[in-house]
């Protein structure tokens, strides 16, 4: 009990520390990208940003301890599609190559099943932010969090692969996910084809529904170009959030997976939402 709960306030903190320095450096990428802009960009942004850093202050206090609980469990269950031992003849570069390859093509077909009917009431609060930027990486409803975790971490931990390249995985793909949340206009020219630009994934998150059907890898884009869900037809100049949503308080947000309305489909949903709520004003990106 007291290695877990130490496991838990040292998560927090090592969060708390790396985000600060995080900060820093987009801070500094929006004055060099945007100079002067920055200021009022920010300015628009800074509701969002509010709710992002209260969502993320409750998850860490709300679910750290429920990962670190389950990252345990799952090490004390050996079930395994492929042994450990599989892995030591492989070059390490090779091995982390793999790690991020696996991560992201489970992440990109969880991403796809969030958008569905069953998780979408829950995946909608990462997609109401009307004025995206890094920090909406952690804007998650908590059982958004923990679907994301028990299903990412299950299958890394079910191909055997060994444990420092399931942590590079994670940091790779966390922290380009800050990347690409981040509102910069790059969208890589060829290479967009091979990895996840921010534009790509500024697309996926413009308020249009047919934009939620596109753009769910993380890290390469080639898995969205091989299971036809590549969408960027240039820069994205699309209002962004949810309509009916991105208006809505945190607490609204909070409970919107556990109404039995939040899991009506297509017109039906979107009748139901335009009427209980007001819609949001039309922002455009600056």
């Amino acid at each position: 009990m007291y290695d877990f709960l130490i496991d838990s306030f040292y998560l927090i903190g090592d969060t708390a520390t790396k985000l600060f320095g995080i900060a820093l450096i987009f801070l500094a990428l929006a004055f060099i990208v945007k100079g002067k802009k920055a200021i009022s960009a920010l300015r628009t942004a800074l509701p969002n940003t509010v709710f992002n850093i209260n969502i993320m202050a409750l998850n860490l206090l709300l679910l750290t301890p429920v990962l670190v609980w389950i990252s345990q469990l799952q090490k004390q269950h050996n079930l395994l599609l492929i042994q450990p031992d599989t892995w030591q003849s492989i070059p390490e570069p090779l091995v982390i190559f793999v790690a991020v390859f696996l991560g992201d093509f489970i992440g990109y077909w969880r991403h796809r099943f969030e958008h569905t009917s069953f998780l979408w009431p829950s995946h909608m609060m990462h997609h109401s932010d009307a004025n995206m930027t890094w920090l909406t990486l952690e804007r998650f409803h908590p059982i958004n969090r923990l679907s994301t975790f028990i299903i990412d971490s299950t299958f890394l931990l079910a191909v055997g692969l060994p444990p420092y390249a399931i942590l590079i995985n994670g940091l790779v793909r966390h922290y380009y996910g800050f990347f690409i949340h981040a509102d910069l206009p790059w969208a890589y020219g060829k290479l967009g084809y091979v990895f996840v630009s921010p534009v790509m994934h500024r697309w996926h998150h413009a308020e249009e529904q047919a934009a939620h059907k596109t753009n769910f890898a993380t890290v390469f884009a080639v898995f969205d170009l091989a299971f036809g869900t590549y969408r960027v037809p240039g820069l994205c100049t699309k209002p962004l959030g949810v309509k009916g949503q991105s208006s809505a308080s945190l607490v609204a947000q909070l409970i919107y997976p556990f109404r039995f309305s939040s899991y009506k489909t297509g017109a039906a949903r979107q009748q139901y939402e335009s009427k209980i709520h007001a819609q949001p004003t039309e922002k455009t990106l600056r």
